[in-house]
């Protein structure tokens, strides 16, 4: 048994702490973890799932507001990790939660990220304490922790999941690679099929369109409009139903300015005023002809004879009914219009231009089809020959890893296991053309059949962890939680589990729900989760075993299918098969 050591891990992100209040059974907790190898064990019921789902909400998982503990407002959890990568740091830039300066001055320090879930079922998120959607936290946190469930082996059994392990590891999902190559040609090979399924309308249809947008054109340009026209002409009415007035009014108010025979105007007035107060200047020197006040004088004199200019250049010739007539029946015609189209008279300019446009692509649409359809088959070529290329490089990627997940299923104790990957042409989809199934036969004479017909769950958990193994070579998420992965195996298989686990912990942070003795005796640390009570409430609470705990608890797990042997201060557990 291993004491509780914690490998160092310099220079990989990390998650070092997770703190958890009111989330179900748990009132608060704070769980700290090593760079190695973690294990929680306990009763059935004690919470080892509560944990799970406490880094599910950090992951951004949707969390019920039933999981918040009776009582409570809310449920929160927090979670730690150390040294930042520059992965993450990219993500946190991309998402606006670092400038490029806070960036740097973060890489190698801790990110925080906390969830809040309230009991009304409103929930809230938090990236170094930044409001954060949970779409923003599931991104980020994707680049962090992997986890694996006793239920999660659909990834075995479902079509594209199983694609998407093969491009993951043949390295096809690579930014600017050739998954993102072929899938924005099958973007423009599936709008220029929408095109072309659009100019190919039935005839009948077609006809009928074309037939509609000559009658609206006709109409409309019959009217010959003009932008601004309509406005135009209601300033015209407007001022010839008024011409009387307005030239009685423009009469008396050039005469205010210049004057008539009878009286003089303002603009005479001014003058005489300047004129008899430059006659006392001589007795008065503040009455200079450069004074101020003359001056203002002046410049009021001059702004008057301008006003009277502009008064003048309004001159209304008088109500004249033919013009008014014509301009009463132009504004019909535009109302007539507006009415008709439900556009206003600018509004029907613009959409007759649109009918126009419509129009010649319907008149030239054979044309077009043509081209379009020769634009489509040169992408479809290029389309088959990318999708060729992905089949050739999953067909490699497929003999690669299958060949790697046997070598760890020998030492999984599943020597006469045979797998391989089947992949067979479907139709062309926005991820190529293939359907990949995996086949495997458990018993030497047996023909290879489907993974999800034959495999029992014990036999699923082992060869995803497998398939963990092979892939903790080159993924980059730095901690993989595991949990319950022991389901369905004892024994010897499960000494192999947790030698396994313990390896991949070698290289990536592992964290692991189990209650098997064979694989929590290989971990770093070992945590006990225990469900207390009193008279009014349960408890759950997460300890660190020390080495004499280790053995209570390690002893409590078999319960009669084997035995502790102490030897020179080591602790090591033999199995009874």
């Amino acid at each position: 048994m291993a004491a509780n050591t914690c490998p160092s891990k310099e220079g990989e992100i990390l998650l070092k702490e997770i703190y958890i209040e009111n989330l179900a059974v748990i009132e608060k907790v704070n769980v700290g973890f090593c760079g190695g190898f973690n294990v929680f064990t306990g009763e059935t019921g004690a919470g080892k799932s509560i944990l799970i789902s406490a880094v599910k909400a950090i992951l951004g998982e949707r969390v019920s507001k039933d999981a918040v503990r009776n009582g409570a407002e809310k449920a929160q959890i927090t979670a730690i990790f150390t040294d930042i990568s520059e992965r993450s740091m990219q993500k946190l830039k991309e998402y606006g939660f670092a400038s490029a300066e806070e960036a740097e001055s973060l890489r190698g320090e801790a990110l925080l990220l906390s969830r809040e879930i309230g009991a009304d079922g409103k929930s809230f998120a938090r990236i170094n304490n930044k409001p954060a959607t949970a779409a923003a936290l599931r991104e980020i946190a994707a680049e962090l922790i992997d986890i694996h469930g006793q239920h999660d082996s659909h990834t075995l059994t479902d079509n594209s999941r199983r694609r998407e392990l093969l491009d993951n590891f043949g390295g096809l999902t690579k930014s600017g690679g050739i998954l993102e190559e072929y899938a924005a040609v099958f973007k423009d090979f599936s709008e220029l099929s929408r095109k072309i399924k659009k100019l190919q309308t039935d005839e009948g249809l077609k006809e009928e369109k074309t037939a509609l947008l000559k009658e609206r054109l006709d109409d409309v340009n019959s009217y010959k409009l003009i932008r601004g026209e309509e406005n135009e002409t209601a300033e015209k009415l407007l001022a010839l139903r008024n011409a009387k007035e307005i030239k009685q009014n423009l009469a008396i108010a050039r005469a205010s300015l210049s004057g008539d025979s009878d009286n003089s105007g303002a603009v005479d007035l001014i003058g005489q005023c300047k004129a008899c107060l430059l006659q006392i200047a001589d007795f008065l020197p503040k009455l200079s002809e450069n004074s101020e006040l003359i001056k203002r004088l002046e410049s009021a004199e001059i702004e008057l004879d301008d006003i009277r200019g502009e008064i003048a250049s309004l001159n209304s010739d008088g109500f004249d009914p033919e013009q008014t007539a014509k301009l009463e029946e132009r504004m019909g015609d535009l109302l007539h219009l507006k009415r008709k189209y439900k556009l206003e008279t600018d509004e029907l300019i613009t959409e007759s231009e649109k009918w126009r446009d419509q129009l010649a692509e319907l008149e030239y649409s054979e044309d077009m089809t043509e081209k379009l359809v020769a634009e489509r088959k040169e992408l479809g070529d290029k389309l088959k020959r990318l999708a060729g290329e992905i089949t050739a490089r999953r067909k490699k990627a497929a003999d690669e890893l299958a060949s790697k997940i046997t070598e760890e299923l020998i030492f999984l104790d599943m020597p006469n296991l045979r797998l391989f990957f089947d992949i067979t042409q479907e139709k062309v989809t926005v991820t190529g053309m293939d359907g990949v199934e995996i086949m495997i036969s458990v018993n030497k004479g047996e023909e290879p059949k489907a993974i999800g017909k034959i495999a029992s769950g014990g036999e699923l958990s082992r060869i995803m962890l497998a398939i963990k193994a092979v892939l903790a070579e080159s993924d980059s998420i730095p901690t993989m939680i595991f949990d319950e992965i022991d389901t369905g195996i004892s024994g010897r298989a499960a000494q192999k589990v947790g030698a396994k686990l313990s390896g991949i912990a070698q290289k990536r942070q592992v964290l692991c729900v189990t209650h098997l003795a064979s694989i929590a005796a290989k971990a770093d640390k070992h945590l006990l989760i225990e469900k207390t009570d009193d008279q009014n409430r349960t408890y759950t609470n997460v300890t660190e075993l020390d080495f004499d705990g280790r053995k209570q608890e390690l002893a409590r797990i078999i319960s009669g299918d084997g035995q502790l042997i102490m030897d020179n201060g080591q602790l090591t557990i033999k199995l009874d098969f």
